[in-house]
């Protein structure tokens, strides 16, 4: 398994080794050690979901309230998307900063990205598929997001795809009206947070 760590601090890619044989293809973009090994604690799972999006599918710039937040180790089993991360944790070395990874059913690449940190993706193909380990189950109370398409950020979606949004996520808050409305994680308490988890 292959570690990179991202842009964005706290967050990491993974590459897990393929294995092809004449019967198809074995592949575990899960691995625990690896994972430990990167992020210094095992990942808590109380929960995992699964998407299917049609191609153009914006979905994001999602994040919950921290603590407890919500980590997530994530992949795409089907189709390909482009997986982006942005460090909303004010106070963070990173704040502001965004990191994208292709993820897609060829390398099964997968991104950890720490409690605070948003998380967004276009789908790029019909039917594409993302499987989330998550650290924390579903908080409706402690979910927020902003408007994926804030031109302040300058997310990388594609140029040739027609974005396709729900009304929560394109009538979401731009990173700024969020930052002042006081909803943004702090990066200290993260660290904070974090430090619990070791």
């Amino acid at each position: 398994m292959k570690v990179r760590e991202l842009a964005v601090k706290d967050a990491y890619e993974f590459t897990p080794q393929r294995f092809p044989d004449q019967r198809g293809l074995f592949v575990a973009p899960f691995q625990e050690p690896a994972l430990v090994e990167a992020v210094g604690h095992p990942l808590r799972l109380a929960q995992t979901n699964h998407s299917v999006s049609r191609r153009g599918t914006i979905r994001g710039v999602h994040f919950a309230d921290t603590p407890p937040g919500q980590a997530k180790y994530v992949y795409c089993p089907s189709g390909a998307l482009l997986d982006v991360i942005v460090d909303l944790r004010v106070g963070s070395p990173t704040f502001g900063r965004w990191d994208a990874v292709r993820l897609d059913s060829v390398d099964f690449r997968a991104v950890y990205l720490a409690e605070g940190l948003g998380h967004a993706f276009v789908a790029l193909e019909d039917d594409t598929a993302m499987a989330y380990l998550c650290s924390t189950g579903y908080n409706p109370g402690g979910e927020h997001g902003i408007t994926p398409l804030d031109p302040a950020l300058e997310l990388p979606w594609p140029d040739d795809i027609e974005p396709i949004l729900s009304e929560k996520d394109t009538s979401a808050p731009t990173f700024a009206e969020a930052e002042a409305a006081g909803l943004l994680p702090s990066y200290e308490a993260c660290v904070a947070h974090y430090a619990t988890l070791r």
